[in-house]
Protein backbone atom coordinates (compact mmCIF):
# COMPACT_ATOMS: atom_id res chain seq x y z
CA UNK A 1 0.00 0.00 0.00
CA UNK A 2 1.45 3.20 -1.23
CA UNK A 3 2.21 6.19 1.80
CA UNK A 4 0.56 8.87 0.84
CA UNK A 5 1.05 10.62 4.04
CA UNK A 6 4.82 10.59 3.26
CA UNK A 7 4.71 10.86 -0.03
CA UNK A 8 2.66 14.46 0.72
CA UNK A 9 5.12 15.61 3.68
CA UNK A 10 8.04 15.08 1.30
CA UNK A 11 7.05 17.91 -0.58
CA UNK A 12 7.59 19.94 2.24
CA UNK A 13 11.42 19.17 2.96
CA UNK A 14 13.02 22.29 4.57
CA UNK A 15 13.71 24.62 2.19
CA UNK A 16 12.20 23.29 -0.70
CA UNK A 17 9.26 23.82 -2.97
CA UNK A 18 7.33 22.83 -5.99
CA UNK A 19 7.70 24.00 -9.68
CA UNK A 20 4.58 24.54 -11.52
CA UNK A 21 5.62 23.40 -14.65
CA UNK A 22 2.20 22.37 -16.24
CA UNK A 23 1.35 24.71 -18.67
CA UNK A 24 -0.98 23.33 -21.16
CA UNK A 25 -0.15 23.51 -24.95
CA UNK A 26 -2.05 26.53 -25.27
CA UNK A 27 -0.67 28.07 -22.35
CA UNK A 28 3.30 27.42 -22.91
CA UNK A 29 2.87 28.58 -26.31
CA UNK A 30 1.18 31.74 -25.44
CA UNK A 31 3.97 32.42 -22.60
CA UNK A 32 6.54 31.10 -25.61
CA UNK A 33 5.25 33.22 -28.23
CA UNK A 34 5.53 36.39 -25.24
CA UNK A 35 9.48 36.03 -25.69
CA UNK A 36 9.61 36.01 -28.91
CA UNK A 37 9.73 31.66 -29.23
CA UNK A 38 7.49 30.05 -31.60
CA UNK A 39 6.54 26.86 -29.99
CA UNK A 40 6.09 23.35 -31.30
CA UNK A 41 6.42 20.05 -29.54
CA UNK A 42 9.89 20.27 -29.78
CA UNK A 43 10.59 23.36 -28.34
CA UNK A 44 7.97 22.82 -25.37
CA UNK A 45 10.34 20.13 -24.61
CA UNK A 46 13.45 22.63 -25.19
CA UNK A 47 11.46 25.15 -22.53
CA UNK A 48 10.82 21.93 -19.71
CA UNK A 49 14.64 20.66 -20.05
CA UNK A 50 15.98 24.66 -19.65
CA UNK A 51 14.72 24.11 -16.21
CA UNK A 52 14.51 20.36 -15.19
CA UNK A 53 17.91 20.01 -16.79
CA UNK A 54 19.76 23.09 -14.71
CA UNK A 55 22.24 21.45 -12.77
CA UNK A 56 21.48 21.62 -9.11
CA UNK A 57 17.90 22.73 -8.54
CA UNK A 58 17.46 19.11 -6.22
CA UNK A 59 18.51 21.83 -3.49
CA UNK A 60 15.37 23.83 -3.64
CA UNK A 61 12.83 21.39 -5.58
CA UNK A 62 11.05 18.69 -3.44
CA UNK A 63 8.61 18.14 -6.68
CA UNK A 64 7.80 19.49 -10.15
CA UNK A 65 4.19 19.72 -11.98
CA UNK A 66 4.58 18.39 -15.45
CA UNK A 67 1.50 18.24 -17.88
CA UNK A 68 0.62 15.02 -19.69
CA UNK A 69 2.92 15.93 -22.61
CA UNK A 70 5.72 16.61 -20.74
CA UNK A 71 5.61 12.81 -18.87
CA UNK A 72 6.18 11.43 -21.59
CA UNK A 73 9.00 13.38 -23.33
CA UNK A 74 12.95 13.31 -22.88
CA UNK A 75 15.84 15.53 -21.45
CA UNK A 76 18.58 16.56 -23.44
CA UNK A 77 20.12 13.46 -21.17
CA UNK A 78 18.17 11.06 -22.98
CA UNK A 79 16.15 10.08 -19.89
CA UNK A 80 12.56 10.36 -19.59
CA UNK A 81 11.49 13.76 -17.72
CA UNK A 82 10.15 11.52 -14.46
CA UNK A 83 12.93 9.08 -14.18
CA UNK A 84 15.70 11.62 -14.22
CA UNK A 85 13.90 13.91 -12.10
CA UNK A 86 13.44 11.05 -9.49
CA UNK A 87 17.37 9.95 -10.03
CA UNK A 88 17.63 13.50 -8.48
CA UNK A 89 15.24 13.49 -5.40
CA UNK A 90 12.68 15.04 -7.08
CA UNK A 91 9.18 14.24 -7.03
CA UNK A 92 7.13 13.83 -10.61
CA UNK A 93 3.34 14.70 -10.67
CA UNK A 94 0.99 15.66 -13.63
CA UNK A 95 -1.97 18.49 -13.85
CA UNK A 96 -4.71 15.96 -14.13
CA UNK A 97 -7.65 18.82 -14.78
CA UNK A 98 -8.76 19.26 -18.42
CA UNK A 99 -8.80 23.31 -18.16
CA UNK A 100 -12.57 25.41 -17.44
CA UNK A 101 -15.60 25.74 -19.39
CA UNK A 102 -18.13 28.37 -18.33
CA UNK A 103 -20.94 27.76 -15.60
CA UNK A 104 -24.31 27.12 -17.20
CA UNK A 105 -26.21 28.97 -14.79
CA UNK A 106 -23.54 31.59 -14.35
CA UNK A 107 -21.59 32.18 -18.04
CA UNK A 108 -18.99 34.49 -16.10
CA UNK A 109 -17.63 31.75 -13.96
CA UNK A 110 -15.50 28.88 -14.86
CA UNK A 111 -15.24 25.57 -13.44
CA UNK A 112 -13.30 22.93 -14.11
CA UNK A 113 -13.66 20.03 -16.09
CA UNK A 114 -11.46 16.35 -16.11
CA UNK A 115 -13.17 14.02 -13.93
CA UNK A 116 -15.24 11.73 -16.48
CA UNK A 117 -12.36 9.48 -17.64
CA UNK A 118 -10.18 10.21 -14.81
CA UNK A 119 -9.42 7.20 -13.26
CA UNK A 120 -8.19 5.48 -16.25
CA UNK A 121 -6.02 8.41 -17.00
CA UNK A 122 -4.30 8.59 -13.35
CA UNK A 123 -3.55 4.46 -13.91
CA UNK A 124 -1.67 5.96 -16.95
CA UNK A 125 0.16 8.79 -15.52
CA UNK A 126 0.93 6.48 -12.71
CA UNK A 127 2.98 3.95 -14.87
CA UNK A 128 4.91 7.15 -16.54
CA UNK A 129 6.18 7.71 -13.20
CA UNK A 130 3.88 10.40 -11.21
CA UNK A 131 3.47 10.29 -7.82
CA UNK A 132 0.90 13.73 -6.86
CA UNK A 133 -1.48 15.29 -9.14
CA UNK A 134 -3.14 18.92 -9.58
CA UNK A 135 -6.40 19.95 -10.01
CA UNK A 136 -6.95 23.55 -10.59
CA UNK A 137 -10.27 25.75 -9.84
CA UNK A 138 -10.73 29.28 -10.81
CA UNK A 139 -12.63 31.60 -8.77
CA UNK A 140 -13.20 35.32 -10.51
CA UNK A 141 -14.04 37.97 -7.94
CA UNK A 142 -16.33 40.84 -9.61
CA UNK A 143 -17.54 43.68 -6.97
CA UNK A 144 -19.82 41.85 -4.51
CA UNK A 145 -21.55 39.86 -7.63
CA UNK A 146 -18.75 36.82 -8.33
CA UNK A 147 -18.29 34.66 -7.26
CA UNK A 148 -21.66 33.18 -7.02
CA UNK A 149 -22.08 30.78 -4.14
CA UNK A 150 -23.22 28.40 -7.31
CA UNK A 151 -19.87 28.08 -8.54
CA UNK A 152 -17.63 27.78 -5.29
CA UNK A 153 -19.92 24.84 -4.42
CA UNK A 154 -19.45 23.05 -8.12
CA UNK A 155 -15.78 23.50 -7.59
CA UNK A 156 -15.29 22.53 -4.37
CA UNK A 157 -17.30 19.44 -5.59
CA UNK A 158 -15.31 18.96 -8.32
CA UNK A 159 -12.18 19.07 -6.20
CA UNK A 160 -13.20 16.60 -3.61
CA UNK A 161 -14.46 13.85 -6.32
CA UNK A 162 -11.35 14.49 -7.84
CA UNK A 163 -9.10 14.28 -4.48
CA UNK A 164 -11.18 11.46 -3.79
CA UNK A 165 -10.35 9.23 -7.16
CA UNK A 166 -6.50 10.52 -6.74
CA UNK A 167 -6.41 8.75 -3.31
CA UNK A 168 -8.12 5.02 -4.52
CA UNK A 169 -5.28 5.06 -7.73
CA UNK A 170 -2.56 5.37 -5.04
CA UNK A 171 -1.77 9.20 -5.68
CA UNK A 172 -1.18 12.37 -3.55
CA UNK A 173 -3.97 14.88 -4.59
CA UNK A 174 -2.91 18.83 -5.11
CA UNK A 175 -6.00 20.85 -4.93
CA UNK A 176 -5.68 24.57 -6.45
CA UNK A 177 -9.33 26.65 -6.03
CA UNK A 178 -7.08 29.91 -7.06
CA UNK A 179 -8.70 33.42 -6.21
CA UNK A 180 -7.77 35.40 -9.18
CA UNK A 181 -5.59 38.77 -8.52
CA UNK A 182 -6.81 39.62 -11.59
CA UNK A 183 -9.93 42.76 -10.86
CA UNK A 184 -10.52 46.26 -8.70
CA UNK A 185 -11.63 44.09 -5.41
CA UNK A 186 -9.92 45.29 -2.06
CA UNK A 187 -7.77 43.19 -0.06
CA UNK A 188 -10.94 42.84 2.22
CA UNK A 189 -13.13 41.84 -0.41
CA UNK A 190 -10.11 39.29 -1.40
CA UNK A 191 -9.94 37.96 2.18
CA UNK A 192 -13.63 37.34 2.19
CA UNK A 193 -13.82 35.48 -0.53
CA UNK A 194 -10.77 32.89 -0.13
CA UNK A 195 -12.33 32.12 3.21
CA UNK A 196 -15.54 31.31 1.55
CA UNK A 197 -14.04 29.50 -0.71
CA UNK A 198 -12.00 27.50 1.66
CA UNK A 199 -14.88 26.73 4.33
CA UNK A 200 -16.79 25.55 0.98
CA UNK A 201 -13.76 23.39 -0.15
CA UNK A 202 -13.19 21.58 2.98
CA UNK A 203 -17.20 21.16 4.16
CA UNK A 204 -17.24 19.52 0.93
CA UNK A 205 -13.83 17.35 1.40
CA UNK A 206 -15.28 16.02 4.80
CA UNK A 207 -18.75 15.13 2.92
CA UNK A 208 -16.69 12.95 0.88
CA UNK A 209 -14.24 11.42 3.11
CA UNK A 210 -11.03 12.53 1.78
CA UNK A 211 -8.45 11.77 4.20
CA UNK A 212 -7.12 15.32 4.91
CA UNK A 213 -3.46 14.09 5.52
CA UNK A 214 -2.49 13.60 2.23
CA UNK A 215 -3.84 16.23 0.90
CA UNK A 216 -2.15 19.17 0.09
CA UNK A 217 -3.58 22.81 -0.63
CA UNK A 218 -2.60 25.06 -3.20
CA UNK A 219 -4.21 28.43 -2.27
CA UNK A 220 -3.50 31.80 -3.74
CA UNK A 221 -2.29 34.65 -1.37
CA UNK A 222 -4.79 37.27 0.02
CA UNK A 223 -3.92 40.33 -2.12
CA UNK A 224 -5.92 43.51 -3.47
CA UNK A 225 -6.97 43.41 -7.03
CA UNK A 226 -4.30 44.19 -10.35
CA UNK A 227 -6.51 46.95 -11.08
CA UNK A 228 -7.41 48.25 -7.86
CA UNK A 229 -4.29 50.47 -8.02
CA UNK A 230 -2.90 49.91 -4.19
CA UNK A 231 -0.29 47.59 -3.39
CA UNK A 232 0.23 45.33 -0.42
CA UNK A 233 3.39 45.39 1.95
CA UNK A 234 3.62 41.95 2.58
CA UNK A 235 3.10 42.05 6.23
CA UNK A 236 -0.53 43.17 5.60
CA UNK A 237 -0.40 39.98 3.11
CA UNK A 238 0.96 37.90 5.37
CA UNK A 239 -1.60 38.71 8.20
CA UNK A 240 -5.13 38.50 6.11
CA UNK A 241 -3.67 35.18 4.35
CA UNK A 242 -2.48 33.63 7.49
CA UNK A 243 -6.15 34.72 9.48
CA UNK A 244 -8.02 32.57 6.58
CA UNK A 245 -5.91 29.92 6.87
CA UNK A 246 -5.73 29.55 10.26
CA UNK A 247 -9.63 29.76 10.34
CA UNK A 248 -10.37 27.85 7.10
CA UNK A 249 -7.69 24.88 6.98
CA UNK A 250 -7.70 21.94 8.88
CA UNK A 251 -4.78 20.93 10.95
CA UNK A 252 -4.75 17.50 9.91
CA UNK A 253 -3.94 18.53 6.28
CA UNK A 254 -0.71 17.50 4.78
CA UNK A 255 0.71 21.16 4.19
CA UNK A 256 0.26 24.59 1.79
CA UNK A 257 1.81 25.20 -1.21
CA UNK A 258 1.33 29.38 -2.37
CA UNK A 259 1.09 30.32 -5.85
CA UNK A 260 2.32 33.31 -7.59
CA UNK A 261 -1.03 33.92 -9.62
CA UNK A 262 0.48 37.20 -11.55
CA UNK A 263 2.38 38.38 -8.83
CA UNK A 264 6.56 39.75 -9.84
CA UNK A 265 8.87 37.18 -9.09
CA UNK A 266 10.43 39.79 -6.29
CA UNK A 267 6.67 40.70 -4.86
CA UNK A 268 6.02 36.90 -4.48
CA UNK A 269 9.10 36.12 -2.82
CA UNK A 270 8.74 38.92 -0.46
CA UNK A 271 4.99 37.69 0.43
CA UNK A 272 6.18 34.19 1.07
CA UNK A 273 9.06 35.48 3.30
CA UNK A 274 6.64 37.46 5.36
CA UNK A 275 4.23 34.90 5.76
CA UNK A 276 6.64 32.10 6.61
CA UNK A 277 8.05 34.56 9.39
CA UNK A 278 4.25 34.94 10.34
CA UNK A 279 3.43 31.24 10.07
CA UNK A 280 6.63 30.14 12.22
CA UNK A 281 5.47 33.32 15.11
CA UNK A 282 1.54 31.66 15.63
CA UNK A 283 3.09 28.58 15.14
CA UNK A 284 1.02 27.60 12.25
CA UNK A 285 -0.52 23.51 12.36
CA UNK A 286 0.89 22.93 8.75
CA UNK A 287 3.90 23.25 6.62
CA UNK A 288 4.43 26.14 3.95
CA UNK A 289 5.96 26.51 0.65
CA UNK A 290 5.83 27.11 -2.56
CA UNK A 291 4.26 26.17 -5.67
CA UNK A 292 5.23 28.93 -8.36
CA UNK A 293 5.25 28.73 -12.22
CA UNK A 294 5.83 32.62 -13.84
CA UNK A 295 7.77 33.69 -10.59
CA UNK A 296 10.26 31.02 -10.57
CA UNK A 297 10.64 31.10 -15.02
CA UNK A 298 9.98 34.78 -15.76
CA UNK A 299 13.77 35.86 -15.43
CA UNK A 300 14.97 32.91 -17.40
CA UNK A 301 12.87 32.98 -20.23
CA UNK A 302 13.57 36.55 -20.94
CA UNK A 303 17.54 35.48 -21.00
CA UNK A 304 16.88 32.23 -22.69
CA UNK A 305 14.57 33.22 -26.07
CA UNK A 306 14.80 30.12 -27.60
CA UNK A 307 18.41 30.45 -28.28
CA UNK A 308 20.61 27.24 -27.20
CA UNK A 309 23.59 29.77 -26.66
CA UNK A 310 21.44 31.55 -23.93
CA UNK A 311 20.75 28.39 -21.93
CA UNK A 312 23.91 28.77 -19.22
CA UNK A 313 22.71 32.23 -18.34
CA UNK A 314 19.09 31.38 -18.04
CA UNK A 315 19.73 28.53 -15.97
CA UNK A 316 21.83 31.09 -14.09
CA UNK A 317 18.73 33.31 -13.25
CA UNK A 318 16.30 30.30 -12.83
CA UNK A 319 18.87 28.78 -10.01
CA UNK A 320 19.64 32.82 -8.64
CA UNK A 321 15.82 32.95 -8.22
CA UNK A 322 15.33 29.29 -6.58
CA UNK A 323 17.54 30.42 -4.36
CA UNK A 324 16.10 33.62 -2.79
CA UNK A 325 12.98 31.56 -2.82
CA UNK A 326 13.61 29.09 -1.22
CA UNK A 327 15.87 31.73 1.77
CA UNK A 328 12.38 33.38 1.81
CA UNK A 329 11.09 30.33 4.04
CA UNK A 330 13.25 30.93 6.72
Amino acid sequence: MTDLVSIARSLFASGKGILAADESVHTATARLASYGVEAGEEMRRQYRDLFFGAEGVEQYLSGIILFSETLAQKGDDKKRFPESLSERGIAPGVKVDLGTEPLPTSPEELITQGLLDLSERLQEYKKQGAVFTKWRAVVRIDGDQLPSAAALHENAKRLAAYAKEVQSAGLVPILEPEVLYAGKHSRMRARAVLSETLGTLFSLLEETAVDLGSVILKTSMVLSGSESGKSDTPEEVAADTLTVLLEQVPAEVAGIVFLSGGQTPDQATENLRAIAALAKKENAPWPLTFSYARALQEEALALWKGEPENVPAARAAFLKRLEKVSAALG
